[in-house]
């Protein structure tokens, strides 16, 4: 499964009115109950029953909102890794380029009068520094792929969470209408209690199962990051300097290089 930030944000949006249209039908579970419990011809043993089937089933569906809750705090994390992704990217073709531009091919002038050992040291640190950068690419592209498959992956979670939402309301409407009905009142609470631990359960395996392959996504950060600090494909075991300035000049009046001219 793929990626999509419009999708997620419609999940998203589908899960936060889910959440309010739950509460709003809890709200009426309590006043229903209560209705049904003060029918005159409700014996008190049944009315007291009624009333407290109501409260257990709201108490049920506030403890699986809190739940829903919680695992909401997390839903910023898909969409971040989205754009951390597209900002990997960038830097692998921004690697990418600085590694084609430094290849052998595009250094050498078919022309050019140069050679010599010179030429040979140039292009030598050259293709040096284009192998460098390749590495950085391909770090920045498995960091990439990494990012968006467990933005997927969190997709795929809120969908289903999504699913258990509007199971939920259908429950809650259906318990809220057999208390009206008085006779159904334990059938609509059982509606829901077994809607609710069912679908606890599911919600329970879909954290299960992020659980795991975020697991499995943590081990291959680990390998990128062993694969980052490995020193064997960049020059003298370092990567390379990020800006001009970290290199010497070459000039012989400035003093720093053995070269330099230095008065008498």
């Amino acid at each position: 499964m793929e990626f999509s930030l419009a999708q997620y944000e419609a999940v998203m949006a589908e899960i936060e009115s889910g959440t309010r249209t739950l509460e709003a039908e809890l709200a009426e579970v309590g006043p229903a109950a209560d209705r049904a419990a003060n029918q005159w011809w409700v014996p008190p043993p049944i009315g007291d029953m009624i009333r407290w089937i109501g409260q257990k089933t709201v108490e049920l569906g506030r403890e699986i909102l809190a739940f829903i809750g919680d695992l909401l705090k997390g839903m910023v994390a898909p969409v971040v890794m989205f754009y951390d992704a597209f900002r990997w990217m960038d830097l692998k073709g921004a690697a990418n380029g600085v590694a084609t531009d430094l290849g052998s091919q595009n250094l050498v002038v078919d022309d050019t009068d140069w050679t010599g050992k010179g030429r040979d040291a140039y292009l030598a640190l050259a293709q040096a520094q284009s192998a460098a950068a390749a590495r950085v690419g391909s770090i920045s592209g498995n960091a990439s792929g990494a990012l968006m498959i467990s933005a997927a992956a969190g997709l795929a979670f809120y969908l289903a969470l999504a699913a258990v939402i509007a199971k939920l309301i259908i429950a809650c409407t259906a318990a809220t209408g057999a208390f009206a009905s008085v006779i159904f009142s334990e059938i609509g609470a059982m509606i829901f209690v077994e809607e609710g631990i069912v679908n606890v359960m599911v919600i329970a395996g879909a954290v299960t199962a992020l659980a795991a392959f975020l697991g499995a996504q943590a081990n291959t950060m680990i390998a990128l990051h062993s694969d980052a600090v490995d020193p064997s494909s960049f020059p003298a075991g370092a990567w390379p300097k990020a800006n001009t300035g970290l290199y010497g000049d070459a000039t012989v009046k400035d003093g720093d290089a053995d070269w330099s001219l230095k008065e008498r």
